[in-house]
């Protein structure tokens, strides 16, 4: 009777869902075998039951026993009940597995809300660990879009989602070494949570943007409004599919095949919708920054080799750059309003048939072939070319929405750049590409603006710097950010004083992070199941990592790593368009971050300083982040940067520019003494300026500082 069952349920179950299994082996050892799996909906054990090879025990709740429907179903399975508040339900769970018989449980508990990972209990890891089990990590992606699930989000729902079954390599979990059985299980749990976010980032799609742009429409629904700008049109997924074609479709036809392209163009949907679109019709789209100014963009187009840039007429005139792109030699401009107007009946006619048949738009192209190319923001000399894939930009992707509970219920207001990788990946393809909204805004400079639209438009989810975020705390009304689950803050240290303003001010722990442009960009991250203030969290599914010591500094390392979400390669000024691979002193397909870190037990980042923001005084290594640390303490309302610059008797001297005219040597060293610096840290010189200068990414200028203390006497 059993047997039926399966194959009936089985036959549905493949008829209606168009179930796809994949990693399954067949040589499984079934002793001791302990299957953990994310909890999408009441389709789960079905699927698990019907699918895999053998014959599993499900560890259920008692209460799921009171439904005589899920009695009438699990009668048709080897089954034990628990209760997770008894404190013999683990032992009954241990003796099961020490059995000998195949354990299938869900590490959630419960079903997901969000279509993410929820917490995971430390039961589940305690038994693993406790008997030694083997852990056969399965996901499964798409019941959770099915009527069976229990998301919230009505855009997500379908009568027939297809379901895809991932058994991902199998593990084990050691009993950890602690003091107490409290402590011996509370990190058994992290290293199950830590296994399911891997399982959960493993299992994603090996695709293009232009493809997961395309899933998107499909799962959400082409009517699905998901992006509004400045122009207050909020667009739908079939609009974006639209403007994609028809810009992409623009650039194909004033360009040359797999040619680097410039795009000079704002914060908009379109902008967004161009750059998928360049690289689907064969292009590589290279995202310039115009505010560095036309040196700087001069310098990016020699690096990348860029012959023609398309640019927005109505955004040149408004953001008043006319003479850079005058000063801009070698480079063709084209412009977005005058292309438009030779759209021919033969161009319009191919986006109505892509609009049919989206799939046949995409040119073949390898996930591993060049999506866009960013530059760095020239902080510490010449802009490079940074070659982010397609691999590289949806593998980010896939590991933050491995660890933070994103879902289609939420609103992403973002105003950072999108030709800063924080502002692409995290701002604009991450909800675009995962059913969040979005509202994209053309400056982050507004301060007062900004948390007025967070408030009018019911935003949940914002990304920003330090510097931005202060500025934001400083004019907003306590209620502006009243929905905000998220603020996550990057491409600079963020300031105590910020972190503390945001929590007494409105009531959120900002969530810091880290990262580079190499790297898509994000490496680590806090988040709400793992926090620790005065880090950055815990590195990224998928991410290795090595710290080299460096001379001089006892704590720490200089951090390499290498993931799939690492740079192609770069563009360099002195060799234009030649692809250098990365490449660091730990080996190929390794990157060499120029940060100084230490990791603790738990896995937590700390970043102690970049190499290059070290002074070498009277032959000890001073981090400038300290000296900039001591300088907060003292004056939390002011804007500092610190510097050296050359000192014939010290070797370095340490200048400190700041935006408080009563900062002095004295309150530096009153501040020092608080945090246990050395002397050497407290600088010799203190230059007041009335405001710090700032790239267009929100980071302090430090060339710019530099070459201002290599003018003092």
């Amino acid at each position: 009777m059993r047997n039926l069952f399966r194959i009936v349920t089985k036959s549905l179950l493949q008829l209606f869902f168009r179930v796809r299994i994949t990693g399954l082996s067949d040589d499984i050892d079934t002793r001791k075998l302990l299957i953990i799996a994310n909890h999408e909906s009441f389709l789960d054990g079905l699927l698990l039951g019907c699918y895999l090879p053998f014959d599993p025990v499900f560890v259920v709740h008692t209460g799921v026993t009171r439904n005589r429907f899920f009695r009438l179903i699990l009668n048709q399975v080897d089954y034990l009940a628990v209760d997770p508040t008894s404190p013999m339900a683990i032992k009954k769970v241990v003796k099961l597995v020490e059995a000998g018989r195949p354990v299938v449980i869900f590490p959630e508990g419960r079903i997901t809300v969000t279509g993410s990972l929820m917490k995971v209990y430390e039961g589940p890891a305690f038994v693993a660990a406790k008997t030694g089990a083997t852990i056969l990590p399965v996901r499964l992606d798409g019941p959770a879009r099915s009527y069976f699930s229990r998301l919230s989000g009505k855009y997500a729902r379908h009568f027939f989602p297809k379901i895809t079954i991932s058994v991902l390599p199998s593990t084990a979990i050691a009993m950890p070494v602690a003091d107490t059985a409290k402590l011996r299980r509370r990190e058994a749990g992290e290293a199950m949570r830590r296994v399911m976010q891997e399982m959960v980032f493993a299992s994603h799609p090996k695709q293009t943007l232009y493809s997961g742009l395309l899933d998107a429409v499909n799962i959400y629904g082409r009517k699905r409004l998901v992006v509004e700008d400045m122009k207050q049109i909020e667009y739908s997924y079939g609009e974006l599919l639209k403007m994609t074609l028809a810009l992409g479709r623009i650039v194909e036809t004033n360009s040359l095949p797999n040619e680097c392209v410039g795009i000079l163009m704002p914060n908009l949907a379109a902008t967004v919708c161009m750059m998928i679109g360049t690289s689907a019709r064969g292009r590589v789209p290279a995202m310039l920054n115009y505010k560095a100014g036309a040196g700087a963009m001069q310098d990016a187009c020699t690096a990348a080799k860029i012959s023609t840039v398309f640019a927005s007429r109505a955004f040149v005139e408004q953001a008043k750059l006319e003479a850079d792109i005058a000063a801009l030699k070698g480079v063709k401009i084209l412009y977005v309003e005058d292309l438009r107007a030779d759209f021919s009946l033969a161009d319009k006619l191919w986006v109505i048939t892509s609009m049919l048949f989206p799939r046949s738009a995409e040119q073949k192209i390898s996930p591993d072939s060049a999506a866009v190319v960013l530059f760095t923001s020239g902080s510490e000399g010449k802009p490079k070319g940074v070659v982010l894939s397609h691999r590289a930009l949806l593998s980010n992707i896939a590991q933050i929405r491995s660890i933070i509970d994103f879902s289609g219920d939420d609103k992403v207001l973002n105003a950072l750049p999108i030709f800063h990788s924080f502002g692409l990946t995290g701002g604009a393809l991450l909800p675009i590409l995962t059913g969040m909204k979005l509202f994209l805004y053309p400056t982050p400079l507004h301060y007062r603006v900004i948390p007025e639209i967070a408030y009018d438009r019911a935003c949940s989810v914002m990304f920003g710097t330090s510097t931005f975020l202060a500025n934001y705390a400083k004019f907003a009304h306590p209620y502006d950010f009243y929905r905000l689950r998220y603020v996550v803050a990057g491409a600079e240290k963020l300031s105590d004083s910020v972190r503390t303003t945001w929590f007494e001010k409105f009531g959120i722990r900002i969530l810091e992070g880290y990262g580079a442009t190499e790297t898509a960009p994000v490496l680590a991250v806090n988040t709400p199941m793992a926090y620790r203030t005065g880090t950055v969290g815990q590195f990224l599914p998928g991410i290795e990592c090595r710290l080299i010591p460096v001379q001089g500094i006892d704590h720490g390392g200089m951090l390499h790593v290498r993931g799939p979400n690492l740079m192609s390669g770069y563009y360099r000024y002195e060799q234009p368009g030649q692809l250098q691979p990365p490449c660091s002193d730990v080996g190929a397909g390794w990157y060499e971050t120029g940060d100084v870190v230490s990791l603790d037990a738990q896995g937590f980042v700390s970043i102690i300083g970049r190499v290059k923001r070290f002074a070498k005084i009277a032959g000890e290594m001073i981090s400038l982040e300290v000296v900039e640390k001591l300088a907060t303490l003292a004056s939390p309302a002011a804007m500092h940067g610190s510097t050296s610059q050359a000192d014939f008797a010290r070797g370095e001297t340490i200048v400190l520019y700041t935006t408080d005219a009563d900062l002095n040597r004295e309150k530096l060293s009153d501040a020092a003494k608080q945090l246990g610096v050395p002397e050497l840290a407290i600088p010799r010189k203190i230059e007041v300026v009335a405001a710090l200068p700032l790239l267009g990414t929100g980071k302090t200028d430090y060339v710019r500082l530099k070459t201002m203390a290599e003018t003092l006497q």
